[in-house]
């Protein structure tokens, strides 16, 4: 039995929590990285102790734990997962959010001569008379991840309120700076004590993530040599100059995020700063085959080389952090999981799709450290644009499919 789920309720939360803002900071030491994503934290935790979640708290790092007690006894404990923070890609605070019951066509935004064209996102074209929340133009939304947020949070509200839908106890647990590769950090999974989890922070509707990329981050560092360059000849070694050419050295009509997809992997340089004295590029390292990481990393090697003798005096070097790797090699070794996921998704007459994803999610890093956890659909569209936009009728259909997920696993045992 599936309980109708309260739609102006979910829809509020969301709302209130995307205004809210709570963009990641890479360039932070701190955990969280940007101190607003605790002003959410803590708006979760005052909710989930207002549900009658007796254990609901967010501890010292901004993580929100909780657990909804079992009703069934033998069951086995599964965690929810989703992330407070948005993308530091494009501005994130003072969203203003626009409700509409989406018509077809191109959807104009109020700011900056912004528009969503159905050529960019032709996902609109199976959304005509949903309920659509987009940003004003001029901000991220932050549906990533706060629809999963509010997802969770709804659920969490209809099981207490409904105590036949059967389930085990139900972990939640709500993380920081996901967006920047830092969300599982301060997470341990012996507290958590969980067989199984799932991160709401996936795409439209039916979607269920079993393979993400494995990630390294590069810091590719250059150091020259300053002088005034009134006297410069023979004695100035520009770090500027020096990356620009390493930057030559690598491929863009391939090994990039601009010329490749689906399967392939990419060598992604996204951020340069400094002057001639000192330069720091950073990279991105992205492959569904945690092998050629290596590879991609080697090729970084050789262009600094190559830089290093087209600039006598200058001194590159390249650190290779890892992130997060693809949580397939992890699934493999428990199917059980995404089979119930899926399994879920039929038991209620939907479409399902065993997907990839160009990218990664708190669930890549849970999965490698032991805890397996496909990713599920959130109704996030268009993310870390200022065309983002979210759906209303999918969030719905997601916590409906969380119901049927959480009944599947009370008829099973660890």
């Amino acid at each position: 039995m599936i309980v109708p789920v309260n739609r102006e309720r979910l829809l509020q939360r969301f709302l209130q929590y995307v205004q809210i803002g709570t963009a990641a900071d890479p360039h932070s030491e701190t955990y969280p990285s940007s101190p607003q994503q605790k002003d959410l934290s803590r708006v979760l935790a005052e909710q989930l102790v207002a549900l009658g979640v007796a254990d609901a708290h967010m501890d010292d790092h901004g993580l929100v734990w909780g657990t909804v007690p079992a009703n069934v006894a033998t069951a086995p404990a599964i965690a929810l997962n989703s992330h407070v923070d948005t993308s530091p890609e494009a501005p994130g605070d003072d969203v203003k959010p626009q409700v509409i019951v989406y018509q077809g066509g191109d959807i104009p935004l109020p700011e900056d001569n912004q528009v969503i064209r159905v050529a960019d996102c032709p996902e609109l074209a199976d959304l005509v008379g949903k309920t659509l929340i987009t940003t004003d133009g001029t901000t991220l939304l932050g549906g990533d991840d706060k629809a999963g947020v509010a997802i969770i949070m709804e659920l969490v509200a209809t099981l207490i309120e409904n105590p036949q839908l059967p389930h085990g106890p139900v972990k939640i647990l709500f993380s920081c700076d996901e967006e920047i590769g830092h969300g599982t950090d301060k997470i341990d999974l012996a507290q958590l004590d969980a067989v199984a989890a799932y991160t709401l922070d996936g795409g439209g509707a039916g979607d269920l993530d079993v393979e993400t990329f494995s990630a390294d981050g590069v810091l590719v560092t250059f150091t020259g040599r300053n002088i005034h360059p009134s006297i410069g000849k023979g004695r100035m070694v520009n770090a500027t100059r020096a990356a620009g050419f390493f930057l030559q050295q690598l491929p863009d009509d391939s090994l990039s995020p601009e010329s490749t997809d689906g399967r392939d992997g990419f060598i992604h340089p996204y951020e340069i700063e400094g002057g001639v004295g000192r330069a720091e590029l950073r990279v991105l390292l992205r492959s569904f085959d945690t092998a050629e990481l290596t590879q991609y990393a080697d090729r970084l090697r050789q262009a600094a080389t190559a830089t290093e003798q087209q600039y006598p005096g200058l001194a590159v070097r390249v650190e290779v952090k890892p992130q997060y790797r693809n949580m397939a090699d992890g699934l493999r070794e428990n199917p059980r999981v995404a089979d119930l996921a899926e399994q879920a998704f039929r038991n209620l007459g939907r479409p399902v799709r065993r997907s990839i994803i160009r990218g990664g999610t708190d669930g890549s890093a849970l999965t490698e450290k032991g805890l397996p956890t496909p990713n599920l659909s959130s109704g996030q569209h268009a993310i870390h644009s200022l065309h983002e936009f979210a759906c209303l009728e999918e969030m719905i259909e997601a916590v409906e499919h969380l119901q049927e997920l959480l009944r599947l696993w009370s008829e099973t045992t660890e």
